[in-house]
């Protein structure tokens, strides 16, 4: 299907990125030669987040191994892994005075544990220069390398994330190197190990059909997973899949009501949602029951 033709609708327009808050985040993250997933993903909730004195670390570099059709993050050959990258971003952490941060990182099927041993150091080191402040990580799917995962969950992080994105019948063409069953089967496997919330994300507006939403609830739901946000694709460049549909913000709630009737205990369902917005609000109330 075609872009649509009309200008993105209403309750898609987000101001400029503004403010003294927002400039002094993004001078911090330049000096410690950190990437966010903020920038490299166009994300536009970049003002509103910064200027709060958020932000999402994308670490491992700001090249993916793969070629994912919605995202903005530039892809390639990635650089050597940087050791130093855990202890800076600790140091910007405790520096903004986080009280939560999420931790993400472009898929790199180049290294043997899949940067699952650099998500473990950068949850141990915040820990150590902040530990008041809870650690969300983002996970890629480690090519299914479970091992890489335990490394992972052994570093006790607040929040498991891994993103489903999209419905069964369209991961081919959104998510060309992914698997559904495994991305499934890496959160299940997440629940199971029992110390920390675990928590997904998907997109819409690429072609999916509301009974195929309804149908990745159930599947998440039944895998241990307890959070769900569910926000509007927008397409990043012409070279990116189009948008196939814009949902409405009514849309959205309803989504987030057949969702919480599925079974998650917090849900963020709207056009602006991306799977890190507001990520502290999401476990500021304690999932009840989320290892059940």
């Amino acid at each position: 299907m075609n872009q649509p033709s009309a200008p993105r609708p209403p309750w898609l327009v987000q101001r400029l990125p503004a403010g003294g808050e927002y400039i002094r985040v993004n001078e911090l993250m330049n000096n410690l030669d950190l990437n966010t997933v903020c920038r490299s993903a166009s994300c536009p909730n970049i003002g509103e987040c910064f200027g709060c004195g958020t932000a999402t670390f994308l670490i491992l570099g700001g090249v993916c191994t793969r070629r994912c059709a919605f995202c903005a993050v530039p892809k390639g050959v990635p650089p050597a892994v940087d050791l130093t990258e855990p202890d800076r971003l600790a140091q910007a952490v405790a520096a903004l005075a986080l009280r939560h941060v999420v931790v993400t990182a472009v898929t790199r099927d180049d290294l043997p544990d899949g940067g699952a041993s650099q998500f473990a150091a950068c949850v141990l080191r915040v820990g150590e220069a902040s530990p008041g402040t809870t650690v969300e990580v983002l996970t890629p799917d480690f090519a299914g390398a479970y091992a890489a995962l335990g490394v992972v969950l052994a570093a006790k992080p607040a929040v498991f994330s891994h993103n489903m994105e999209t419905v069964p019948r369209l991961y081919s063409r959104v998510r060309p190197g992914a698997d559904y069953r495994r991305s499934l089967e890496l959160l299940a496997r997440s629940a199971a190990a029992g110390n920390c919330t675990i928590k997904s994300g998907l997109m819409v507006g690429l072609g999916e059909r509301p009974d195929e939403l309804r149908g990745v609830f159930d599947d998440l739901v039944a895998a241990g997973v307890r959070a769900l946000t569910i926000g509007q694709y927008l397409r990043p460049s012409p070279a990116h899949l189009p948008v196939v549909e814009y949902i409405t913000p009514e849309q959205f709630g309803c989504y987030q009501e057949q969702a919480y009737a599925a079974g998650f205990k917090k849900v963020a369902s709207g056009p602006l949602v991306r799977s890190s917005y507001r990520a502290a609000a999401m476990i500021e109330e304690r999932i009840k029951g989320e290892t059940s």
